[in-house]
C-alpha cells in the first residue's frame, strides 16, 4: 500500500474539459474516483490522466494514480485503493484464477466496465545487438518490464512458449523509458514493450542513441500456436513495420465492485459520448484510434461486468435484455 500512497499525484484534477450538460441523480461531487494507470513512460498513464480530467470536469473528484501497471493496479483495486483501473485481460484472467503473478492468492472478484484498446507485445532489439529472432536473446541483456507487471507477465509467458527461461538471459526489470535509455547506451540489448503501437519511448530511441536503429523480434509459428491454444485472450497479429509476428491482448477498464450501479451507468454514458471520446482521444493516438464503440465489450468475454455496466449495455442493445 505504501507505493500507492507515495505515488498519488494529480490531485483532484479538473482540467477545464467541458462537462456534459445532462442532469443526473448521481452525486458526482460526493464520489471520489482514484484511477489506477501505469508508469509515466507508458500509454496507461496519459490515457488514465485523460479519464481523470474528463470525469473531473463532470464534477467527480478524481485522481490519476501512476503505478507499475496491470498487476499492481489489480492488487490495489482489490485492496480498496482505487475505484477504476486499467489492466490487461491476461493479468485479469490470472488474478481471477489465482495463477501466474497471483499464484497463492484466492481467486479475485474483479468486474469490468469497458474494453479499451489492444496491446501489442513488441520485442525490440538494437540492430547492433545482432538479435534477429527470439533464440538470439540467449546470453543477452533483456528488459522484461517492472517485476510482476503486466509486461513481465507477457514476457514470462512468451519465454515459456518459446521453450526458454529467464536463466538464458541477463534480465532487467525496467519501465519502458528506462529500458529504452539503457538500449541507447548499450546497457541493454532488447526489451519487451507490451503497449499500443506508437509507444513514445520507442520513438525516442533514435534520438537518445544518435540514430541507433531497432528491429522487432518475431515470435515463432510454434510459439504462437502454443500461446493462442492455451490462452484464448492472446490473438496473433503482425507488426506492419517489419512484418514481425506477435500477439495482442486487450486492455480493459476495471471497476471496484462496490461502486454504485448508478455511478457506473453515469460513467459509461459520458465516457462513450462524443465529448468523452474526444477528450480521452486527445491524450494519445492509440486512444483516438482504438477506444471506440466496436471495442466496448472486446476482451471482456471471460470477465464479469459490473451490474451498472450490464444495465448500460443492455439499454444500448449490446447485451440482451433480461
Amino acid at each position: 500500500m505504501h507505493k500507492f500512497w507515495r505515488g498519488l499525484i494529480i490531485g483532484w484534477v479538473g482540467l477545464g474539459l467541458a462537462a456534459l450538460a445532462d442532469e443526473t441523480p448521481v452525486d458526482r461531487q460526493g464520489q471520489t474516483l482514484h484511477i489506477l494507470t501505469g508508469p509515466a513512460s507508458g500509454i496507461y498513464f496519459p490515457i488514465g490522466y485523460g479519464f481523470a480530467g474528463f470525469l473531473g470536469g463532470l464534477g467527480y473528484k478524481t485522481q490519476a494514480v501512476p503505478s507499475d501497471g496491470s498487476v499492481e493496479n489489480i492488487r490495489n483495486l482489490l485492496a480498496g485503493n482505487g475505484e477504476l483501473a486499467i489492466a490487461m485481460a491476461d493479468a485479469v484472467a490470472q488474478a481471477r484464477d489465482g495463477a501466474g503473478a497471483f499464484a497463492g492468492s484466492p481467486p479475485a472478484d474483479l468486474v469490468a466496465i469497458m474494453g479499451l484498446w489492444p496491446n501489442v507485445c513488441q520485442i525490440v532489439a538494437t540492430e547492433e545487438s545482432g538479435i534477429k529472432n527470439f533464440a538470439d536473446l540467449k546470453g543477452k541483456t533483456v528488459s522484461v518490464g517492472p517485476a510482476a507487471s503486466g509486461v513481465e507477465l507477457n514476457a514470462r509467458t512468451i519465454f515459456a512458449a518459446e521453450e526458454m527461461s529467464y536463466n538464458d538471459c541477463q534480465i532487467l526489470h525496467l519501465a519502458y523509458g528506462d529500458a529504452i535509455a539503457a538500449m541507447a547506451t548499450g546497457e541493454c540489448d532488447a526489451a519487451f514493450v507490451t503497449s499500443g503501437l506508437g509507444n513514445d519511448s520507442l520513438r525516442r530511441l533514435s534520438q537518445l542513441g544518435a540514430g541507433k536503429k531497432t528491429r522487432f523480434i518475431p515470435l515463432t509459428g510454434a510459439a504462437l500456436k502454443r500461446l493462442t491454444a492455451k490462452y484464448p485472450y492472446y490473438l496473433p497479429t503482425t507488426i506492419a513495420e517489419n512484418n514481425a509476428q506477435s500477439i495482442t491482448v486487450m486492455n480493459v477498464l476495471l471497476a471496484r465492485r462496490a461502486l454504485p450501479d448508478a455511478v457506473v451507468y453515469d460513467l459509461l454514458t459520458n465516457l462513450w459520448s462524443p465529448a468523452g471520446l474526444a477528450a480521452v482521444g486527445k491524450t494519445h493516438a492509440v486512444a483516438q484510434r482504438e477506444i471506440k464503440w466496436e471495442n466496448a465489450l472486446r476482451g471482456l468475454e471471460n470477465i464479469p461486468l459490473h451490474p451498472g455496466a450490464i444495465k448500460f449495455y443492455q439499454d444500448k442493445g449490446l447485451l440482451p435484455a433480461k
